[in-house]
């Protein structure tokens, strides 16, 4: 069974989780250590529990999400996996990072994209991935069934949805995703957001206003 870590970094409050299993192999899911304390947080849990990063996802590429790429590509070699269709948010960075004062290290570019639909391994666990863009253009969840986990990125928080103001977002699209993607899934299923406290499909399925 997986189980999730979760580490608080740079301005936008924003989680980078590792998910683990008793295999010892990791998955490091939208990194976004911006100090050198952040960092050695990062690394020093890996160290402490002997686990061996074999996977770097970025459910989408928003600035607060990547922040980490280079670092994590630097200490274990791994090059990030994400939707094509969100190349266009990690290139437009470089252009905008200094202007709202943060230093980003370029992320190294993916050997392979992922698709809207499929599966990813690491360790025992598999992932299935859900594609759900609205609040970036291809926004993608990662789905563990055994464990009933949803890394979810920025599309569903406890009592609200992601904002879709930024570029490439779409509300409409987002709110469909939500009802037909994600609220198909077990009302047990634990919803890490890539802000914020976790969640549960159900309770948000009951009390969410966007859906109430």
């Amino acid at each position: 069974m997986a189980k999730v870590k979760s580490f608080l970094n740079n301005p936008y409050l924003e989680h980078t989780y590792i998910m683990y299993d008793e295999s010892g192999e990791c998955a490091i899911i939208d990194p976004g250590m911006d100090t050198a304390f952040d960092q050695n947080s990062v690394v020093n849990f890996i160290k402490l529990h002997h686990l061996k990063p074999v996977l770097l996802l970025n459910t989408h590429c928003h600035i607060d999400h990547v922040l980490g790429n280079k670092f994590i590509f630097d200490q274990y070699g791994l090059k990030p996996k994400f939707h094509q269709g969100e190349l266009s948010q990690l290139e437009r960075i470089v252009s905008y990072a200094p202007a709202i004062g943060i230093h980003y290290e370029v992320s190294p570019l993916p050997d392979e994209y992922l698709p809207e639909t499929g599966t990813i391994h690491f360790g025992n666990t598999t992932l299935e991935l859900i594609f759900a863009p609205g609040h970036s253009p291809a926004h993608l969840c990662f789905y563990d069934k055994n464990s009933k986990i949803l890394m979810g990125g920025d599309v569903l928080f406890r009592g609200t949805i992601g904002r879709t103001d930024l570029p490439g977002g779409d509300h409409d699209l987002l709110i469909k995703n939500i009802e037909e993607k994600l609220f198909n899934l077990p009302d047990d299923c634990v919803v890490y957001p890539g802000h914020g406290a976790e969640t549960t499909i159900g309770l948000e399925k009951q009390t969410n206003p966007y859906f109430n």
